[in-house]
């Protein structure tokens, strides 16, 4: 069974995929094998061992988010990814308005905000606006737009944006699009040549359970060279081993965003996730959250039904709660059940290693 492939939290069923997913019992021996033995065994001479664990990451996104490894440059988290983006866009007359909804996560839009200092305006499409409507985002696509943001997946409410459409009507009107794939990548399919964006976003540690700080960027091989990062480092360099410091020529590849000496650890575990989950199939995945959901929905009294409707949305079930409702909560917890509440929208996922067992304590609190 797929569960058996995970360490789960002790207690209640675990419902914080959203947040944190589980930790796949092979990262800790993959973390012992890639890091610390060769460290051990070789000191300085790990870093052969340690750049192919690098390697082995790209290569992990590039088989379960399609596109090709030397297309992805490993990150510390979105937002440093975000930044190192929009720093890098070539700089055009007219063209300074980046684009992103109210709902995208706040710390993208901190980075958002930032930009002013170099002479960009952030347009906001409002919190009441329909972001699984191409047409919402079309209508506020011009010639202005330098940059689109994107969330595949929104944290809040679950709506999936129609990316491929977004990508599609940017590129129309000479716009940048970068997709955000925290929330979907894991559960479910994404496709980032296929969508034909310019850049995705993501990070391991939520559906693809590979712990925090194992963050990521791709780029479109298209795009990739017309892109300068300001934020750089003898990672990003062509030849990073030539050490000429006053000899600077970009990485040909996604790597012109690594930076300096990258860490091993994060993408060590990360890759054990990958790998665990390549293993299982994100369609897999995605099925079985439907299934469960499904199974949700028919156990609960009929009032809560049409709040657990998963059309348009992403693994995690986005619960508007009504101020009497909050019961709901205290018998959840007391249930043991990991979850979250964010203002007035309880937040449950329901994973592969969740089960039926699962659904019957979740909808026994539902009463």
């Amino acid at each position: 069974m797929s569960a058996e492939l995970f360490e789960l939290p002790a207690g209640g069923p675990y419902l914080l995929s959203h947040s944190v997913g589980c930790l796949p019992r092979a990262a800790r021996d993959r973390l012992e094998e890639t890091l610390f033995a060769p460290w051990a065994a070789g000191g300085g001479e790990a870093w052969d061992a340690w750049l192919a664990t690098l390697e082995q990451f790209r290569g992990g996104l590039a088989r379960l988010l399609g596109g090709h490894a030397d297309e992805y440059c490993p990150q510390t988290n979105l937002s440093s990814a975000l930044t190192k983006l929009l720093m890098a866009l070539p700089a055009e007359p007219g063209r300074r308005v980046l684009l992103a909804a109210e709902a995208s996560f706040p710390s993208l839009g901190f980075v958002l905000g930032q930009m002013a200092r170099l002479g960009y305006e952030t347009r906001w499409l409002p919190a009441s606006a329909d972001l699984g409507d191409a047409d919402v985002w079309a209508a506020a696509l011009d010639e202005q737009v330098a940059a689109v943001l994107v969330m595949h997946v929104h944290s809040n409410s679950g709506v999936v944006s129609p990316v491929a459409e977004i990508a599609a009507r940017a590129r129309g009107v000479g716009a940048f699009s970068v997709i955000d794939v925290a929330q979907s990548a894991g559960v479910l399919p994404v496709d980032v040549a296929g969508w034909g964006a310019d850049a995705v976003i993501g990070s391991c540690v939520k559906w693809l359970c590979g712990g925090p700080g194992a963050g990521f960027l791709w780029v479109s091989r298209e795009r990739v060279g017309r892109l300068a990062p300001l934020d750089v480092g003898w990672f990003s360099h062509a030849t990073p081993f030539a050490f000429d410091i006053h000899d600077f020529r970009y990485a040909p590849d996604a790597r012109r965003f690594w930076g300096g000496t990258p860490s091993v650890a994060a993408y060590a575990i990360a890759t054990a996730g990958l790998d665990t989950l390549a293993g299982i199939g994100v369609g897999q995945v995605f099925a079985h959250n439907r299934r469960l959901i499904a199974a949700l929905r028919d156990s609960v009294p009929a009032g809560w039904r049409g709040r657990l409707d998963p059309t348009g949305r992403g693994g995690t079930l986005c619960v508007p709660l009504r101020p009497e409702e909050g019961k709901l909560v205290e018998r959840l917890r007391a249930a043991g059940c990991r979850f979250d509440r964010r203002g007035d929208t309880l937040r449950l996922s329901l994973h592969i290693y969740n089960d039926l067992n699962d659904v019957a304590a979740v909808a026994a609190c539902f009463g």
